[in-house]
Order: C-alpha cells, then structure tokens, then sequence
C-alpha cells in the first residue's frame, strides 16, 4: 500500500470531524469526550484529541487514528477504509483495489436485494394501481415510494418464490430467510416496506394490506439469521447523519411514523418497530444524540412504553424530552390530520421525561383522599430524586408546597430522606479497568517509548546509546519507531498508527501506551533517569541468570570466571556494558 497516499488521506481528515458524525462528542477543554461505541459505556470514557488526530477510551483502551476507527466502527477492511475517507476528502483512490468480500450470508442479502427490485417493479407496474392510489389517499406520493423503496407484493401466491427458485435459491434457503413458507410466498397482495440493517442492506420486510380481507393489518419477517429485531432500529442508516446535524434524535415506534415525519422534512427518526426497547437498541440510540426526544403513541400502550423507555435512559445517565402527542394519535396520524406546523410546535415544545412522568402520575389520584395524595406526594419526591439539576428540583419541591399547602421544609426534608447519594459533578466521568499493576521498570519502558513516540530527539539518542530494552514487545515496537523515523525523518502518531496497522502485536501494545496517563515532554538528564531504570533492571536478571549458572557450575574456573562477573555487574563496572 502506498504509505504516502495513506499519509496524504489521514492529513485530510479530522478526526473530531468522523468520529463526531457517529457518536456526540463533547468538548472538554482541548479535547473532545463521548460514550465508546466499542464497549458498554454509560459514561464518556471515549476521549478524541484534533491535535494529536488520535482516539483513546480510558476505559477498554480502545486507541488509534481515524482509520482505526472506521475499520473497527464500520465493519470495514483498511482499503475499504482508505477507498471511503478518500473519496470523502477528495483524494484520487482509483489505484486502490478493494476485492469483494464474501461472507456465507451473501446470498440471503442477494436474495432480499432480488426480492426488493421485484416488489418495486409491481408497485409501478398495472397490477399496482390499486396500491397506488392507496398510498395516494395516505399522502405517500412517488417521492416517498422512491425514498423508502416502497413496493408490491402480488396475489399469485408464489411468483416470487418461482422467481428465486429459477435463480438456484433453494427453498430451504427461501424458508429460512422468511422470503417463502412451504415453498410459498409469505408475502401476498400487499404493499411492501424493506427493513434495513444498520448499513442500509435490505435484511427484511413489513407488509400491510391495502383492501379490506380481513387479514392482520401488518405482517413482518421473522427473526432470521440476518434480520435480528431486537438489534436494529428502522432508518438508522439515514438518520445518523441527520441526527448529527439536528444534534438531536427522535424515537418513535413504527416505520410509517418515521416515513410520514419525512414528508415534513423531518428525518433525524428512528422507529423500534415495536413498543419495547432491548439493550442493543439504547446502546444505537446514544450513539446518535445524548440529545433524545420519545415520540411515541398517544394512546396507553404508547404512554407505557414511553415511561419505560424513559426509565432505562434515566439509568443511563441521560434524560429524554417526550413529544407529546393526544390519545389515541401516533405520530403518523397526527401529521396527517393536524399537519407540519402543529407537529413541529409539539416537537419544539417537548417537556422533560420527569415533568412527563409527573404529570402521569397525577392522573386518576382522588385528592380527597389523604391517603392517596400522601402517596402521590411521596412518588413525586421519589422521582424528584432522579433530576440531576438542583434548581429544578428546588421548584418543583416549592410548586409541590404551594400545590398542597405544605411546608417547604417538611417536604425538603423528606426529599433528602429518599435522595440517594449522588456522586460529586465532574465535566467527564470515567470508569477505568481494573488493570494488573506495572512494575518501575515496565513504567520506564513504557514511558521511555512514549517519549520517542512525540519527540524526534528522543529518538535520536535513543540510537546512539544503542539502548536496548529487556521486553520483546517493547523491542518490537522501539524497532519500528526507530525504522519508521529513519525513513520518513519525523515521527507522527496517527500515520504511524496507519504504518503499523497490519502488525497486531505492534498496534496491542501501542494502544496501551497511548492509553496510559504519561508524559509527552522531557530533558535529556531525565532521560538519562529512564535508562538507568533499564539498565538496573538489565543488570538485576543478568545477575540472576548468572548466578543460576554458577550453582550448577561445577568447574572451579568457570565458576571463578561467572563470580567475577557478578562482581562486576553487582558494582556497575562500565568496561562489562554496563552504566549506573
């Protein structure tokens, strides 16, 4: 691979710039802070630096440079890598050959591509009139059909399933990918929405009737091994740029609603396609925005749904603001019957998920009752507990007051009761790993590379001391620093990591180092300091392989010869190699 193509594509890019479309980030300083995408993060540990054009997670110790990043974000090989951040900065990538990669579900994704074009060809075609008119009447224009890929599925009962057989598709296969039952189409006469992963391959479908047959109003693939549910949001592929440049990200719960808040320029959706949040799917979700808005239905499922998944995002450290919308609506019907304006002032006027939950749990309390307003008082606190700005708690503790004619102190009082201790603010939590601890000679090593790693001088002397360290990784890596600054006469963090990307040992250790509190600056006396830590540790393990050997010496002169040296090292004679 061409090393000063790659050297000239990295300068192009900012990494603050790649990660910051993928994950929010948060300035902090001179650095920029977000939740790490490559392990279960809660907090922020994932730390990105425009001036050293590197990442580092404090926490899982994930380090590298922007192509690091997309090959271990995207799922993609270094040339795709390369080929994608070229063409995005405007760099010539025609000589980078990217071979197709083949995986074993290749031909499940070939298949639902297949189907996709099918689909779309009879949605256009006579048979689709019907259809046609019925996306009309629910405003869904060839605008919309294009954009969301919209199609029809015809009535024949296995026309598509003839077609892929034709194409060598077993009905094993067909079967189990959900695209045929019994060597039938699972799909028949109806209007057809691909389901997409989280890269835009079609991996499924939603299918919903259009004539009145009495038939269930949707039908959806089943779990597959491509089509995971749980694992995928609706429209994720396209709304994480949009999320980005909104800086916010509404949840809603289906597909058409997502289809239907484009038609008014709003695109920054995902859909769950369904009521219940699983782990994976909150995880995508702060990877969009920290900034989260819950658009779901209007009706008690919905209302239900929203305090659960406010909940889980309460856990997380992160609360949404909820759009709220009147029973029974969802946002799809509420476009439709109330238009943009009236859903963009609901959306611009989204309240906090406490202020929502508060208002639900007023609902049906018979305050005449003692009892159930001492209760609905204490939930209150309870909640209050969760809001993590103080001024907000202050008021809704005087509202409360005023409401129920109470003391302030009584009710602050019996607030601090239920608070638990919350930990101190800080502009960035970080949880560390438990890490084995290093040895003063590890430290040295380590700190020794970190030194060469940012400045050139280092290296230099580094060279003429024909220093050398007792660890083989960090042999291996103080080599390739040393070549590296011997070809290229500088040494760069984020185009070495891209020059030893393909050496696994190299980039492990490497990453630990980067990923380590040292520091970047030294003077050559405390340099000195470094080596002499080394040297003794050198010094140490010669000392005991030689006395290993002269106990199981049993020639008088050879074990005269060895305890000599012993004495040598034991007092630094600098004729046997050695300095103190």
């Amino acid at each position: 691979m061409n090393n000063e193509l790659t050297n000239q594509i990295r300068s192009k890019c900012d990494i603050v710039d790649i990660i910051g479309e993928r994950i929010p980030l948060v300035a902090r300083g001179k650095n920029f802070f977000g939740v790490c995408p490559f392990h279960d993060d809660s907090n922020p540990s994932l730390c990105v630096s425009r001036e050293k054009q590197i990442y580092t997670c404090f926490s899982c110790h994930a380090t590298g440079n922007v192509f690091t990043f997309i090959m271990n974000y995207e799922h993609m090989d270094f040339k795709e890598t390369l080929h994608y951040l070229g063409e995005r900065v405007g760099v010539d990538v025609s000589s980078v050959r990217i071979a197709k990669r083949n995986t074993k579900f290749d031909p499940f994704y070939d298949a639902y591509q297949f189907s996709l074009k099918y689909f779309q060809n009879n949605l256009l075609s006579k048979a689709g009139h019907d259809a046609r008119d019925y996306l009309a009447s629910r405003g869904i224009d060839d605008q919309v059909i294009k954009e969301f890929e919209i199609g029809l599925s015809l009535d024949q009962g296995d026309d598509l399933t003839r077609l892929l057989t034709s194409k060598n598709y077993s009905f094993a296969v067909l079967n189990q990918i959900g695209l045929s039952s019994d060597n039938r189409d699972v799909y028949i006469d109806r209007i057809m929405f691909p389901l997409y992963d989280l890269t835009g391959k079609v991996v499924g479908f939603s299918g919903r009737i259009y004539r009145d047959n009495g038939l269930n109003k949707y039908l959806n693939t089943k779990e597959t091994p491509i089509f995971k549910k749980g694992q995928l949001l609706y429209h994720y592929h396209v709304a994480r740029e949009e999320c980005r440049l909104k800086k916010s990200v509404i949840v809603m719960e289906g597909f058409m609603d997502v289809i239907r808040a484009s038609t008014i320029g709003i695109r920054n959706t995902v859909a769950l396609m369904g009521t219940a949040l699983t782990h994976e799917q909150l995880q995508l979700i702060k990877r969009l925005s920290n900034q989260i808005i819950l658009c779901l239905d209007g009706d008690d499922p919905g209302v239900h749904a929203t305090l659960s998944i406010g909940d889980m995002l309460l856990e997380e450290g992160v609360e949404a603001r909820v759009l709220v919308l009147p029973n029974p609506d969802d946002p799809d019907s509420f476009i439709l019957k109330q238009g943009k304006d009236k859903f963009v002032n609901l959306l611009e006027n989204a309240i906090t998920f406490n202020d929502f939950k508060l208002r639900k749990l007023k609902e049906n309390v018979d305050f005449r009752s003692d009892e159930e307003t001492a209760k609905y008082i204490n939930q209150v606190l309870l909640e209050t507990t969760k809001v993590q700005d103080s001024i907000r708690v202050e008021i809704i503790l005087k509202k409360l007051a005023k409401e129920f004619d109470l003391s302030y102190n009584t009710l602050e009082m019996r607030f601090r009761e239920l608070e638990k201790p919350k930990p101190k603010e800080v502009p960035v939590v970080v949880t560390y790993q438990e890490k084995k601890k290093k040895t003063k000679y590890e430290k040295a090593m380590e700190q020794i590379l970190y030194f060469m790693l940012n400045n050139d001088w280092v290296i230099s002397l580094f060279e003429k001391e024909r220093f050398v360290f007792p660890n083989e990784e960090s042999r291996l890596l103080a080599s390739e620093v040393v070549y590296y600054y011997t070809t290229y006469g500088h040494i760069n963090i984020p185009d070495f990591y891209t020059y030893v990307q393909d050496k696994e040992e190299v980039v492990n250790f490497l990453n630990d180092i980067l990923a380590s509190d040292y520091v970047e600056s030294t003077s050559r006396d405390e340099l000195f300091e470094y080596f002499g830590v080394i040297r003794e540790y050198s010094r140490t393990q010669e000392i005991k392989r030689l006395t290993n050997s002269l106990q199981k010496e049993i020639d008088p002169i050879e074990q005269a010869r060895i305890a000599e040296k012993i004495r040598k090292l034991r007092i630094g004679d600098n004729k046997n190699g050695w300095r103190n």
